[in-house]
Protein backbone atom coordinates (compact mmCIF):
# COMPACT_ATOMS: atom_id res chain seq x y z
CA UNK A 1 0.00 0.00 0.00
CA UNK A 2 0.98 3.53 -1.28
CA UNK A 3 1.62 6.39 1.72
CA UNK A 4 -0.81 8.26 -0.26
CA UNK A 5 -3.03 5.45 0.15
CA UNK A 6 -3.03 5.62 3.87
CA UNK A 7 -3.02 9.48 4.04
CA UNK A 8 -6.23 9.17 2.37
CA UNK A 9 -7.88 7.17 4.84
CA UNK A 10 -6.86 8.67 7.60
CA UNK A 11 -7.91 12.02 6.74
CA UNK A 12 -11.43 10.56 5.54
CA UNK A 13 -11.28 9.09 9.11
CA UNK A 14 -10.44 12.36 10.65
CA UNK A 15 -12.43 14.69 8.94
CA UNK A 16 -15.63 12.30 9.95
CA UNK A 17 -15.23 12.20 13.73
CA UNK A 18 -17.71 14.96 15.03
CA UNK A 19 -16.65 16.74 18.18
CA UNK A 20 -19.22 17.97 20.61
CA UNK A 21 -18.25 20.60 23.45
CA UNK A 22 -19.26 20.04 26.91
CA UNK A 23 -20.63 16.76 26.52
CA UNK A 24 -21.12 15.05 28.81
CA UNK A 25 -20.18 17.90 31.18
CA UNK A 26 -18.60 21.84 30.66
CA UNK A 27 -15.20 21.24 29.47
CA UNK A 28 -15.05 18.48 27.68
CA UNK A 29 -14.50 18.21 24.17
CA UNK A 30 -16.24 14.84 23.27
CA UNK A 31 -15.33 13.08 20.04
CA UNK A 32 -18.20 11.51 18.41
CA UNK A 33 -17.48 8.30 16.27
CA UNK A 34 -21.38 7.98 14.99
CA UNK A 35 -20.67 10.28 12.59
CA UNK A 36 -17.73 7.96 11.51
CA UNK A 37 -20.24 4.98 11.44
CA UNK A 38 -22.66 6.46 9.24
CA UNK A 39 -19.73 6.82 6.71
CA UNK A 40 -19.14 2.82 5.21
CA UNK A 41 -15.92 4.14 3.66
CA UNK A 42 -14.40 5.72 6.63
CA UNK A 43 -15.61 3.31 8.94
CA UNK A 44 -14.10 0.45 6.31
CA UNK A 45 -10.78 2.13 6.29
CA UNK A 46 -10.72 2.13 10.39
CA UNK A 47 -11.53 -1.78 10.49
CA UNK A 48 -8.76 -2.16 7.28
CA UNK A 49 -5.91 -0.05 8.92
CA UNK A 50 -6.38 -2.13 12.03
CA UNK A 51 -6.30 -5.29 10.66
CA UNK A 52 -3.50 -4.41 8.24
CA UNK A 53 -1.38 -3.77 11.37
CA UNK A 54 -2.45 -7.01 13.35
CA UNK A 55 -3.06 -9.41 10.49
CA UNK A 56 0.40 -11.04 10.96
CA UNK A 57 1.20 -10.38 14.69
CA UNK A 58 -0.20 -14.06 16.24
CA UNK A 59 -3.07 -12.19 18.08
CA UNK A 60 -5.45 -15.28 19.69
CA UNK A 61 -8.07 -12.30 21.48
CA UNK A 62 -8.89 -8.50 20.86
CA UNK A 63 -10.27 -7.40 23.66
CA UNK A 64 -13.03 -4.52 23.62
CA UNK A 65 -13.49 -1.99 26.18
CA UNK A 66 -17.30 -0.99 26.54
CA UNK A 67 -19.21 0.08 24.61
CA UNK A 68 -16.94 1.94 21.80
CA UNK A 69 -14.58 -1.35 21.68
CA UNK A 70 -17.43 -3.60 20.57
CA UNK A 71 -17.94 -1.63 17.40
CA UNK A 72 -13.89 -2.15 16.30
CA UNK A 73 -13.16 -5.08 17.77
CA UNK A 74 -15.41 -7.69 16.40
CA UNK A 75 -14.54 -7.29 12.56
CA UNK A 76 -10.67 -6.93 13.50
CA UNK A 77 -10.98 -10.21 15.53
CA UNK A 78 -13.10 -12.06 12.66
CA UNK A 79 -10.39 -10.67 10.08
CA UNK A 80 -7.50 -11.72 12.00
CA UNK A 81 -8.72 -15.00 13.30
CA UNK A 82 -8.73 -14.39 16.69
CA UNK A 83 -11.48 -14.69 19.56
CA UNK A 84 -13.63 -11.22 20.81
CA UNK A 85 -13.39 -10.93 24.27
CA UNK A 86 -16.27 -8.16 25.73
CA UNK A 87 -14.63 -5.76 28.97
CA UNK A 88 -17.27 -4.72 30.18
CA UNK A 89 -18.99 -2.38 32.95
CA UNK A 90 -20.14 -3.82 36.12
CA UNK A 91 -23.29 -6.25 35.95
CA UNK A 92 -23.67 -6.64 32.77
CA UNK A 93 -21.57 -10.23 32.53
CA UNK A 94 -23.36 -13.26 33.59
CA UNK A 95 -21.66 -15.91 35.55
CA UNK A 96 -17.52 -15.59 37.75
CA UNK A 97 -15.92 -12.27 36.48
CA UNK A 98 -13.05 -10.23 37.70
CA UNK A 99 -12.97 -6.54 37.71
CA UNK A 100 -10.97 -3.67 37.83
CA UNK A 101 -11.29 -0.12 39.34
CA UNK A 102 -10.06 3.00 36.82
CA UNK A 103 -10.39 6.59 36.51
CA UNK A 104 -11.93 8.82 33.61
CA UNK A 105 -11.47 11.84 32.84
CA UNK A 106 -14.56 12.82 34.26
CA UNK A 107 -14.73 10.39 36.81
CA UNK A 108 -14.36 6.84 38.09
CA UNK A 109 -15.38 3.35 36.74
CA UNK A 110 -14.94 -0.23 36.72
CA UNK A 111 -14.63 -2.86 34.81
CA UNK A 112 -14.96 -6.74 34.31
CA UNK A 113 -14.32 -9.64 32.23
CA UNK A 114 -15.44 -13.07 32.11
CA UNK A 115 -13.25 -15.73 34.09
CA UNK A 116 -11.75 -17.78 31.47
CA UNK A 117 -12.35 -15.63 28.60
CA UNK A 118 -8.54 -15.07 28.35
CA UNK A 119 -6.11 -18.14 29.05
CA UNK A 120 -2.57 -17.64 29.89
CA UNK A 121 -0.35 -17.83 26.47
CA UNK A 122 -2.88 -16.07 25.20
CA UNK A 123 -1.62 -12.46 22.76
CA UNK A 124 -3.92 -9.83 23.27
CA UNK A 125 -4.80 -6.79 21.48
CA UNK A 126 -6.89 -4.02 24.00
CA UNK A 127 -8.84 -1.46 21.24
CA UNK A 128 -11.57 1.00 22.16
CA UNK A 129 -12.35 4.20 20.21
CA UNK A 130 -10.57 6.98 22.13
CA UNK A 131 -7.59 7.07 24.51
CA UNK A 132 -7.86 10.06 27.34
CA UNK A 133 -6.17 9.98 30.29
CA UNK A 134 -5.43 6.27 29.84
CA UNK A 135 -7.38 4.81 32.90
CA UNK A 136 -9.62 2.61 30.55
CA UNK A 137 -6.87 0.92 28.86
CA UNK A 138 -4.84 0.43 32.03
CA UNK A 139 -7.76 -1.45 33.49
CA UNK A 140 -8.03 -3.62 30.66
CA UNK A 141 -4.47 -4.08 30.72
CA UNK A 142 -4.95 -5.12 33.86
CA UNK A 143 -7.50 -7.71 33.66
CA UNK A 144 -5.95 -9.93 31.22
CA UNK A 145 -2.85 -9.91 32.33
CA UNK A 146 -4.20 -11.06 35.73
CA UNK A 147 -5.82 -13.79 33.14
CA UNK A 148 -2.14 -14.68 32.62
CA UNK A 149 -2.17 -13.33 29.09
CA UNK A 150 0.02 -10.87 27.20
CA UNK A 151 -1.00 -7.72 25.69
CA UNK A 152 0.67 -6.91 22.62
CA UNK A 153 -0.47 -3.18 22.37
CA UNK A 154 -3.16 -1.07 22.48
CA UNK A 155 -5.33 0.34 19.68
CA UNK A 156 -7.68 3.56 19.36
CA UNK A 157 -8.98 5.41 16.62
CA UNK A 158 -8.64 8.50 18.51
CA UNK A 159 -5.93 10.04 20.93
CA UNK A 160 -6.21 13.44 23.19
CA UNK A 161 -2.50 13.60 23.58
CA UNK A 162 -2.81 16.97 26.03
CA UNK A 163 -4.79 14.61 28.73
CA UNK A 164 -1.40 11.82 28.57
CA UNK A 165 -2.95 8.49 28.17
CA UNK A 166 0.01 7.06 26.45
CA UNK A 167 2.24 8.14 29.54
CA UNK A 168 0.21 6.39 31.88
CA UNK A 169 0.22 2.88 29.99
CA UNK A 170 4.25 3.14 30.27
CA UNK A 171 6.41 1.29 28.24
CA UNK A 172 2.92 -0.71 26.35
CA UNK A 173 2.58 -0.19 23.10
CA UNK A 174 0.13 2.14 21.51
CA UNK A 175 -1.22 2.85 18.19
CA UNK A 176 -3.80 5.43 17.01
CA UNK A 177 -4.75 6.49 13.63
CA UNK A 178 -5.41 10.42 14.13
CA UNK A 179 -5.15 12.65 17.11
CA UNK A 180 -8.36 14.22 18.32
CA UNK A 181 -9.15 18.21 18.73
Amino acid sequence: MAVAEEDVRIHRIASSIRVIPDFPKPGVMFQDITTLLLDPKAFRDTVDLFVERYRDKRISVVAGVEARGFIFGPPIALAIGAKFVPLRKPKKLPGEVISEDYSLEYGTDKMEMHVGAVQPKDRALVIDDLIATGGTLCAAIKLIERAGAEVLECACVIELPELKGREKLGDRPLFVLVKGA
